[in-house]
């Protein structure tokens, strides 16, 4: 049974649960959850992530914690009872997780790092502070650091800002707006603190802030590395200051036995000093630690002789410095201690041992050296900062060590009250002694005794050094052999103060003598007493003491024997004449000098202050003795304060009128010392002396005389130093003044109180006085007025002891009054006086409400007249904080009521001005003050004030006024930002309060500007606010997540809504007025309406409707509604507003409310209209703003851009769209696309002087300026995407207007351009795209692509393949179909994505040009794949029952034709199908179409050949004979023949006897074709290819021979056709009758394809060859009638499957013109391959090179080819493929090359030749390729003219031999780039891979080898173990145009062996492999068997659109520059 729970409320997941039970909770590690009801060990409740969500979860995963429960029941909230800032940590540490994992993905990764670093601190500090066991000071440390690190990682993630109090989140309720922004103001500066240095010192508070905080150095000696010494040392460390010349510090001691460590073992790791209070000034000064290191043993170091061993000697060896600046910044970076190593230097000359740091400092290296590179002090250091209260509580551990406190010289800066010293300093500094007879100098060693004044050695009185304890006598160290030695040697006295007096020092002098017993013989002493006979103790100076001969036997038993004799010269001037006859004798040459500094806070150096201290000593000098006293230095005074002020009070009452005036004086002097921020911390003591040890009871009278007689003397005195000091110390004179009236009246019962407070009424009347005075003319007068008003608040305290509350306020009230306004007053005094009003708001006086009530009036008046006056704004508005702050605070309602009424009236105006004139400078500080000081008075204001403030307007006019102020200053707020991103708290509460004013203000315009008084500005000031303020990106709470989003909503709602709500009821209540608002307000209020909050969308949208009905009524249409409303749709969807759900809603809200309304029409379509544009806007968003492809920006641009044009005609943002579109195209380098855009601008201009504005980019100009700059760009962005012939028509328009104008220059520049397009168009090469059809079906696709279907121009040298990938790129998601058919409504409607590509053909609209015989190709080549609107798609299938006899029976052809909305190319490279036909082409048309093509095709190449067009070179013509008529391997014509003239299918079709009559007139062209061929042969033969005419002829008759019976016409020949007959080779016609098979292979240049451009889809029957009709040419032993069905089936095309991954694919629609049994197919099993001769594929694509992708499977070497297609370009000119019947003969007899070609490889495959006996053929370069098994390729190299010049001799060419591997077929499978769609370049797939039998080519001559190939490689030869009879010799292939010709005469050729014929060789027994194609070798020459072998060098290299041709003769590169010819210049 479920029970509520009583104490388990609240508690942490300690263990994540999975929810695996019904109802149960899913819950992660770490979350918190509220517990509501609790059952037999489980628990149910909800997670505080997800607090809408119940559910049940185990008792023991969940680990309690205490919690405070409100509300209880079911909306009971829970608040866990811990400290607030663990609950803060906790938060943001969840926050930080998922934002910490995103810095690594964005590659943030030093932040990554940093953020680590501070999550894991605040992870143990927050473990730390839950532990429980921190002392108060800990804790409070804990959680400063706490929040350094919060507040500095949501500053570095971009979270908001968090204002504290005391670590503490504060609550914006609980405190005033302008607390708020200093706290976030204070925060922020944290947080730049903690950035730039980590942790910062923690804040004091109060006055205490201003005192400096002292530095100590921490130092300890790790230890002295030496080797040299070996003898006990004592090292002294010190802190020295360069620039003064002097020790700044006690010396730190250090003794160290002979073996280097503490001579003490306990010492052992503690040997540590700190080096304490030094000032920020001190740590500027030129500091070092210097090191000197003094040994104890031997006077010689290394010489035993010296001295006996057991006299032990103080001896110099060395010194070592250590600068501080050097390493001051890594140790105030560091924070911890750090290693430093003191090299130790020693002296040259001893006698300079004093000056060693100094030199050595000074790096005066000649008077110092390194004993040993080893030698050195290893020191740690560490700076501290803080009192050394805070230096022990933060660092226990150090002070746990032993530690040495080490004091400066002197008193530090801050002298501390209980800081009790008596430290005399002595440097010993040098003496002058008599060598005394000796013949060397003496060893001189001084020893020093304390002695009392009764001659006893005081014990433990003389320091050497910190560190170790004191001694009774000291012993300075010896310098060798030195009567005038130097010391400087520091030795501190700290004798006690109850001893001083009367003590003296006495100084022994002795000779250290080295020889004998080494005794040291006392030779003279010097003494000095401590204090002198007035009292004073030995001043701090340099002190020359006399020395007085004595000897060893001298007794020193009896002090008072010297004592009476003078020490030094002062003394000896102040003593009677001393006999002669004493027992010592001063030595007047010898003469001792000694340094003393005293440190005492007890004893006096001062002789004045001894005298005032004893003042009743000298009665008469008492006046003398108090004016002296300001001559006391202030450290002697506060040593003695509380005895000095004693002293002054007693002599006050001894003679008040007498000394009255200067006692008051020296307590001024007194009080104003303390102020100075060195005796600061003496205030307590004076403070304490006035509460427990004052007693002057009758003082008061006197101060207050004094005081007032100060003030009336200030308006006469021209010095006024005297009263500004007394003015400066008025607080404690007050303090003095009432703790005197006190002791008075608790003396005498409270007797003349009424006198007392009457002399403070006159008092405070002279200080009025003072402050009445005007000052303007008199600068003493100003200071002394400043320094009142300055002290003045200061004594509010101690009057209240006095006084009530009312009664000092009514003072301060005349006082603050007395001041003269700020008109009348200085800058300065300004200041001066608003500061004293500011201390007066923070005093505790005005923290009362009574004294509010007195004081605020006077306050609010000189803070309004600054304002006003716009002076000294930051003190306002501090005075202003202090004041909402103190408001806020108060707890009694009637009085802050009263106050903020005060304040209302006083203040808002005056701030909303002050307001606008600082947000127009843009000062940011000033406007955050006073914007927060605005917002706390219009929060404090509630309906009262608000009505109160309403009622006192005089009129409209100001009602106006002060609304345009307040909505101005809030819309400038939400505009400016003055509130950092960062602060939401702020930016939260600010929105709040205008939202608030909004509404309170919102009535009183509804009430005074709606009816008659309508006034635009203001209402339309309202609407602007309104729509910024629901606009603030701080109000957009999708944004943020979802904690914070409810964390906002519980406390301030949703506030757009409100503000929503507000505007439209405010929009309602306009009524008619509300036409004012259209246009103008339609843009803002659509912005708000894409705001993504439903509710506000709701409210706001029905508005357009009230517009449109609004306009109707008033014009009868609502154009400007409509206008306006696309326009802003556009920029604010494009600037990421609205969305989907947006555009739903609109739609749905509107029609329904247009559906009552009598212009339903016309708003249906208009809401229609909006909606559609609202989708292509978001479609093109989405592009634009996504990483989308070209493609998909230019479709949706062009979509948008046709929507403006046609459906909602908004012609400027038409052309704004075109330019976008231009813009895209430029960027993609669609030139001609851009010029097309562009074009559309130019249209739509006139050649007229109508004059248009500026616009975009342009400038105002006439249109035809514009036009004729557009018409140039345009013409230039033809040229660049070399589109001459569309450019060509606007040159001439261009022309035609220059022209009209007569300006000539332009004219003759624009001609010349026409000209210049004209060359290019003949001179430069240009590719010919493939153009592909892609279908986008499924509802994923955007809006402009769903479910239609586009026909796209692809890029340069782009295939299938390429696309398909590219297509499936740009849509990830998207589904290739692998079938042509069109998809059926399952697919269309379906939410996913698929693509249907395939390629299609072009079909030009300009037959005319194309079947014109003269038309160059280059011309024609444009018009074939330009301004086409129509493609076809070939299928073929079988109809009925396959014919398995002739397959051409039953074969069909399906043709699909698709027609586009426009031409390409266009504005866009693939636009949409508008209509699609199918039609079915039977067997016997397609047979009409591929005979009448071919016919077509002969004769245009005959003719050339008659008309000269080809010169002398009957390549092509003999291969297109040969192609045509050696058609035996198919049947040729016969299998058409065999088909349709066959009886029973002339029975079976009788409807097409017409036709079979076409074909047979056809067929009997042909053969006359044909004739007329061989006779233009015959002319132009080369003598060397006589044989193969000879074989032709035969072939003819033949052919002839097989059509006589159908054709009786046919027996004559011409005279060219006769000649023997010669064995039939093996060439199947590239029109012969296609089979079944092949049907499926066709190409769309083939013979099958109407027009000869048919074009094919994706199928891809092998990996790397296809055949395609038309191309395939069979050279065989005639068995071709017999195809097996299994090997039909081998090479079906399946028409649904598809490879995808097929290396190379072919088209489907692949129709092949022979039987499957005859072709070379990759796809024939082994036992078919052997009964070939020879495949050649000959071209019959337009000339283009194939795409650069090439697959894996061509590589052989493993590495990757580097391909050039563009290179073909180049080398092959204007080779056309032979199917197109709108091409010559000339043009399509070259063979095609395979498309896997590597320029980089070492040497050429190229295509077969079709015997020994063809003589050359110009061909181009065909690459490597890899064939199927048992295949041969042909290999050549070649070198190419473009047409119109004569191309070099080609090289020659090799048989070589590749495997192929097979892959399954399939129409639709993605064209590779290998599948052989272009004539020139392309591949295995579709053109030039040829399958030779086993023959060999021989030639008839011989010559040298050949070595001018296009890259001088070797060509590949047949294996030696091939057994070929006749060598194979290279045929050389020529062009016989006679310069090219001259130029390669003296080439040397490849050599020749003896002529031979083609002999077969066993066709069971295949050939070798030829060598690997990218194998590298070296070329050889074997002559077995008189075979040439050739092998092949691959040498791989990079072409860049550039054959390069090896260094060679002159006459090789003659070859090159006649290959360059004809290239142009591009």
């Amino acid at each position: 049974m479920w029970t509520p729970t009583e104490e388990e409320k609240y508690g942490v997941v300690t263990c994540s649960f999975r929810g695996s039970v019904p109802q149960g909770l899913v819950l992660e590690i770490g979350e918190t959850v509220q517990i509501l009801e609790k059952c037999e060990g489980w628990y149910r409740g909800v997670s505080t992530k997800k607090p809408n969500v119940k559910g049940i979860f185990p008792a023991n995963y969940i680990h309690l914690k205490k919690a405070i429960v409100s509300n209880r029941g079911q909306y009971e909230t829970v608040v866990p009872l811990e400290d607030s800032i663990v609950t803060e940590v906790t938060a943001t540490l969840q926050e930080w997780a998922s934002l910490w994992k995103q810095l690594y993905v964005k590659h943030k990764v030093d932040l990554f790092y940093k953020l680590r670093h501070v999550m894991n601190e605040l992870i143990d500090l927050r473990r730390q502070l839950l532990s429980g066991h921190l002392t108060q000071d800990q804790v409070r440390e804990v959680k400063r650091h706490i929040t350094v690190r919060l507040d500095w990682g949501n500053e570095h993630l971009g979270l908001d800002l968090v204002p504290r109090k005391d670590f503490e989140v504060v609550d914006s309720d609980q405190i005033s707006v302008s607390d708020l922004y200093k706290m976030h103001l204070s925060s922020r500066q944290s947080v730049q603190q903690s950035t730039s240095q980590a942790d910062t010192m923690r804040p004091r508070h109060g006055d205490t802030c201003r005192m400096p905080v002292p530095h100590h150095f921490f130092l300890s000696l790790k230890s002295f590395t030496y080797n040299t010494i070996g003898e006990d040392t004592d090292v002294f460390l010190s802190l020295y200051d360069m620039r003064e010349g002097k020790q700044i510090s006690e010396r730190f001691l250090v003794r160290l036995n002979k073996n280097g460590g503490p001579r003490n073992p306990e010492k052992i790791d503690r040997m540590c000093a700190l080096f304490t209070d030094l000032s920020s000034k001190d740590m500027k000064r030129d500091l070092y630690i210097v090191a000197h290191v003094i040994r104890i043993g031997r006077m010689l170091l290394n010489d035993s002789k010296k001295g006996p061993a057991h006299l032990h000697y103080r001896r110099p060896y060395g010194c070592a410095v250590l600068s501080i600046l050097d390493v001051l910044q890594s140790l105030t970076e560091l924070k911890e201690e750090k290693d430093f190593v003191l090299k130790v230097y020693t002296c040259n000359n001893e006698g300079e041992w004093a000056q060693i740091h100094e030199n050595i400092i000074r790096k005066s290296s000649a008077k110092y050296s390194a004993p040993s590179a080893s030698h050195g002090l290893i020191v740690s250091l560490q700076l501290l900062r803080g009192d050394m209260d805070q230096i022990r509580r933060e660092n226990p551990m150090i002070f746990s060590r032993g530690l040495a406190i080490t004091r400066k010289l002197g008193f530090p800066d801050v002298i501390m009250p209980g800081d009790i010293r008596n430290d005399l300093y002595l440097t010993l500094e040098r003496g002058d002694f008599e060598r005394g007879g000796k013949s060397v100098q003496k060893n001189i060693e001084v020893t020093m005794y304390v002695l009392y004044a009764d001659g006893e050695i005081l014990k433990d009185c003389i320091s050497l050094g910190s560190g170790e304890p004191n001694r009774s006598s000291y012993h300075s160290f010896v310098l060798y052999h030195s009567n005038s030695p130097r010391w400087g040697e520091i030795v501190k006295l700290p004798i006690p103060i109850d001893r001083f007096r009367g003590s003296h020092l006495r100084f022994e002098f002795r000779h250290c003598s080295t020889k004998d017993k080494g005794e040291k013989k006392l030779f003279g002493f010097a003494f000095s007493p401590l204090m002198r006979d007035d009292g004073t103790t030995l001043s701090d100076d340099i002190h020359e003491l006399y020395v007085y001969k004595c000897d060893e036997n001298s007794t020193f038993n009896n002090h008072a024997l010297y004592l009476g004799l003078p020490c030094c010269r002062e003394d000896y001037n102040g003593c009677p004449s001393i006999p002669s006859s004493l027992i010592f004798q001063r030595s007047t040459k010898e003469s001792f000098f000694i340094s003393t500094q005293l440190s005492s806070t007890k004893l006096t150096q001062n002789v004045d202050l001894l005298a005032l201290l004893k003042w009743k000593a000298f009665p008469d000098r008492v006046m003398d003795i108090l004016g002296r006293l300001r001559h006391v230095s202030g450290e002697e005074i506060v040593k003695f304060l509380q005895d000095i002020l004693d002293t002054l009070f007693v002599i006050l009452d001894d003679n008040t009128d007498k000394y009255g005036l200067l006692v008051f004086q020296s307590l001024v002097f007194i009080i104003n010392l303390l102020r100075d921020i060195k005796y600061f911390h003496f205030r307590p003591v004076m403070d304490t002396y006035i509460q427990k040890h004052f007693a002057g009871a009758l003082a008061y009278k006197e101060l207050i005389r004094c005081l007032k007689w100060y003030m009336d003397c200030s308006a006469e005195l021209i010095r006024q130093d005297h009263i500004q000091e007394a003015m400066r110390a008025l607080e404690y004179l007050f303090k003095f003044i009432v703790q005197s009236r006190i002791l008075y009246s608790r003396a005498t019962c409270g007797m003349e109180e009424e006198q007392f407070r009457s002399s403070i009424q006159e008092l405070f009347h002279s200080i009025r006085f003072v402050l009445s005075l005007d000052s303007r003319n008199s600068e003493t007068l100003l200071f002394t007025q400043a320094a009142l008003l300055n002290s003045f608040p200061t004594i509010f305290d101690e009057l209240l002891q006095m006084f009530t509350v009312q009664e000092v306020a009514e003072f301060v009230r005349g006082t603050l009054g007395s001041m003269p306004s700020t008109v009348h007053i200085g800058q300065s005094m300004d200041v001066v006086k608003l500061q004293s009003i500011a201390r007066t708001v923070d005093s505790r006086l005005f923290s009362f409400s009574e004294s509010r009530r007195i004081l605020l009036p006077v306050v609010l008046h000189h803070i309004h007249l600054h304002l006003r006056q716009q002076k000294e704004l930051l003190i306002c508005s501090g005075i202003l904080g202090s004041i909402f702050s103190i408001v806020k605070t108060s707890s009694l309602e009637a009085d802050v009521l009263e106050e903020v009424e005060m304040m209302v009236e006083s203040l808002l105006d005056v701030l909303l001005q002050t307001l606008l004139t600082i947000m127009s400078k843009s000062h940011a500080q000033e406007a955050g003050e006073y914007v927060s000081c605005l917002l706390s008075l219009l929060r404090q204001m509630c309906d009262t004030h608000y009505q109160h403030l309403l009622d006192n307007f005089q009129s409209k006019d100001e009602l106006k006024e002060f609304l345009l102020k307040i909505f101005c200053v809030f819309r400038n707020l939400m505009k400016m930002s003055v509130f950092p991103r960062d602060w939401m708290v702020m930016r939260l509460l600010t929105s709040n309060v205008i939202v608030t004013t909004v509404q309170y203000l919102s009535s009183a315009l509804h009430k005074n500007f709606t009816e008659a008084d309508f006034d635009f500005k203001v209402w339309n000031s309202y609407f602007s606010l309104a729509v910024l303020f629901i606009n603030q990106p701080s109000l957009q709470l999708e944004i943020i997540t979802s904690a914070k989003r409810k964390k906002i909503l519980d406390k301030y709602g949703d506030m757009r809504v409100m503000m929503a709500y507000e505007l439209f009821s405010m929009w309602q209540n306009l009524g008619e007025h509300k036409i004012h608002f259209i246009p103008g307000m339609i843009g803002p209020f659509l912005g708000v309406t894409l705001v993504p909050q439903p509710e506000v969308r709701n409210i706001m949208i029905p508005i357009f409707h009230d517009m449109m009905d609004w306009e109707q009524r008033k014009n009868g249409n609502f154009k400007q509604v409509e206008s306006e409303l696309i326009d802003k749709l556009d920029s604010m969807v494009s600037e990421g507003k609205g969305d989907e759900s947006y555009r739903e809603l609109f739609g749905l809200l509107l029609l329904e409310k247009i559906e009552q309304e009598t212009w339903r029409e016309t708003g249906i379509s208009f809401v229609t209209s909006v909606t559609r544009l609202m989708e292509r806007l978001l479609d093109y968003r989405d592009c634009m703003k996504g990483e989308e492809t070209e493609n998909k920006k230019v479709g949706c641009t062009v979509n948008l851009m046709n929507f403006y044009k046609s459906e909602i005609n908004k012609e400027e943002m038409y052309i704004r769209y075109i330019h976008k579109l231009c813009d895209m195209h430029l960027q993609a380098e669609n030139y001609t696309e851009a010029a097309f855009t562009l074009l559309l601008y130019c249209e739509l201009l006139q050649w007229e002087e109508r004059p248009l504005r500026e616009f975009l980019h342009y400038p105002s100009q006439s249109a035809w300026q514009r036009k004729e700059g557009l018409c140039r760009k345009i013409v230039h962005y033809f040229s660049k995407g070399k589109s001459w012939e569309f450019g060509i028509p606007l040159c001439r328009e261009l022309a035609c207007q220059y022209e009209s104008l007569y300006d000539y220059q332009s004219l003759s520049w624009i001609r010349k351009m026409e000209a210049s397009y004209y060359d290019s168009i003949m001179e430069q090469q240009r590719l010919e795209p493939e153009f592909f059809r892609v279908g986008f079906y499924g509802r994923k696709f955007p809006f402009f692509l769903r479910n239609k279907e586009y026909v796209c121009r692809g890029h340069d040298y782009e295939r299938l393949e390429a696309f398909q990938q590219r297509m499936l790129s740009e849509f990830p998601q998207a589904v290739a179909m692998q079938h042509p058919n069109h998809p059926d409504d399952t697919i269309l409607q379906c939410d996913a994505q698929y693509l249907q590509i395939y390629a299609v053909t072009p079909i030009p609209d300009c037959t005319d040009v194309l079947q014109m015989d003269r038309v160059p190709d280059r011309v024609k080549s444009f018009y074939r794949v330009n301004n086409v609107k129509k493609f076809r798609y070939d299928r073929p299938f079988h109809k009925g029952p396959k014919d398995k006899e002739n397959e051409f029976k039953s074969l069909w052809i399906e043709r699909t034709t698709l027609t586009l909305t426009h031409s390409l190319p266009g504005i866009s490279r693939w636009f949409e199908v508008e209509r699609r036909e199918l039609v079915e082409v039977s067997p016997l048309e397609n047979a009409l179409q591929v005979v009448e093509n071919k016919n077509q095709e002969l004769r245009a190449l005959i003719g050339q050949y008659q008309h000269k067009q080809v010169h002398g070179n009957v390549n092509l013509l003999s291969m297109c004979l040969n192609g045509v008529i050696d058609a035996a391997v198919n049947g040729g014509i016969a299998r058409y023949q065999e088909a349709f003239f066959d009886k029973d299918y002339i029975a079976k079709h009788p409807g097409d006897a017409d036709r079979i009559a076409q074909l047979k007139e056809l067929m009997q062209e042909q053969v006359h074709i044909l004739g007329a061929g061989l006779a233009v042969h015959e002319k132009s033969v080369h003598p060397e290819m006589r044989p193969l005419h000879k074989k032709l002829i035969d072939q003819f008759q033949m052919m002839r021979a097989s059509l006589y019976h159908e054709f009786p016409g046919l027996d004559k020949l011409s005279p060219a056709c006769s000649g023997s007959s010669t064995p039939r080779g093996s060439v199947l016609a590239s029109h012969s009758p296609v089979s079944p098979e092949n049907l499926k292979m066709t190409h769309r240049h083939s013979p099958m394809n109407l027009m000869g451009a048919g074009r094919h889809s994706s199928s891809s029957l092998s990996s790397h060859a296809s055949s395609e009709a038309g191309n395939v040419v069979m050279l065989g032993d005639g068995s071709m009638g017999e195809a097996p069905e299994d090997l039909y089936h081998h090479m079906q095309a399946s028409p649904s499957s598809s490879s995808l991954s097929s290396t190379h694919s072919a088209p489907s629609q692949m129709i092949a013109s022979a039987p499957s049994s005859a072709r070379g197919s990759p796809s024939l099993p082994d036992k078919y391959r052997h009964a070939r001769e020879m495949l050649l594929l000959l071209p019959t694509h337009r000339d283009r090179p194939s795409s650069a992708m090439y697959p894996a499977a061509i590589l052989e070497n493993g590495q990757l080819p580097n391909f050039q297609p563009a290179l073909f370009h180049q080398m092959t000119g204007a080779c056309k493929p032979c199917s197109d019947p709108n091409l010559s003969v000339a043009e399509k007899a070259v063979p095609a090359a395979p498309s896997s070609w590597s320029l980089d490889s070492g040497a050429r495959e190229a295509q077969p030749f079709l015997s020994a006996h063809m003589g050359r053929i110009l061909a181009p370069p065909v690459p490597p390729r890899s064939l199927l098994h048992g295949h041969y390729s042909l290999h050549f190299d070649t070198f190419h003219h473009p047409l119109g010049d004569t191309p070099p001799a080609l090289p020659a060419r090799t048989l070589r031999k590749s495997p192929l591997h097979p892959i399954p077929a399939s129409p639709t499978s993605p064209q590779s780039g290998l599948d052989g769609s272009n004539s020139t370049l392309s591949g295995s797939a579709s053109s030039g891979v040829s399958s030779l039998s086993e023959s060999n080519f021989g030639h008839p001559s011989e010559a040298p080898p050949r070595t001018d190939t296009m890259d001088s490689m070797p060509s590949q030869a047949w294996h030696a173990d091939e057994d070929l009879e006749p060598p194979y010799l290279p045929v050389h292939y020529s062009l016989s145009e006679s310069a090219v010709l001259d130029s390669m005469k003296a080439q040397p050729c490849r050599s020749h062996s003896a002529p031979g014929c083609v002999i077969p060789q066993d066709p069971m027994d295949p050939p070798a492999l030829p060598p690997k194609p990218y194998h590298p070798r070296l070329p050889a020459l074997e002559h077995d068997e008189g075979v040439l072998l050739r092998e092949e060098a691959d040498r791989p290299r990079g072409l860049h659109r550039k054959a390069s041709l090896p260094p060679g003769s002159a006459k090789e590169e003659q070859a090159r520059l006649a290959w360059e010819h004809g290239r142009g210049e591009q």
